[in-house]
């Protein structure tokens, strides 16, 4: 039951150009708008397969502001994370948990690069 549920979300998810590779500031953030949300995409070019671009929510959720595509990648405690350029919580770039504030999150989307576009899977 669980894979016909995961491949019905599949069905409607659906991946569309953000950008280009050209658009974004290597070990920086960038911030998108993507479907009434705002979207911070980090790339880092030196970064492992599969580990040079995420996109998280832009929006800080202890702090109340859109500044997430402003705070510093770093690593911590064996985790790639972003630290919020306003109280420096960590939050992890893989999965939007918070490090020092567990019940907080930030929603994550999948994306890739094809080639030189930045794609990102919307549902």
């Amino acid at each position: 039951m669980a894979q016909q549920s995961a491949h019905r979300i599949e069905e409607f998810a659906q991946w569309r150009a953000l950008c280009s590779r050209g658009d974004l500031v290597p070990n920086s953030g960038v911030v998108a708008w993507v479907e009434g949300a705002q979207v911070a995409l980090f790339y880092l070019p030196d970064g492992e397969p599969g580990q040079q671009l995420f996109a998280v929510d832009n929006h800080d959720p202890h702090a109340g502001a859109n500044v997430i595509g402003r705070g510093i990648v770093g690593h911590l405690g064996g985790d790639l994370v972003i630290a919020s350029p306003l109280y420096k919580q960590h939050y992890r770039l893989e999965d939007g948990s918070c490090l020092e504030y567990p019940e907080q999150q930030l929603r994550v989307w999948p994306v890739r690069l094809e080639g030189d576009v930045v794609e990102i899977r919307v549902e």
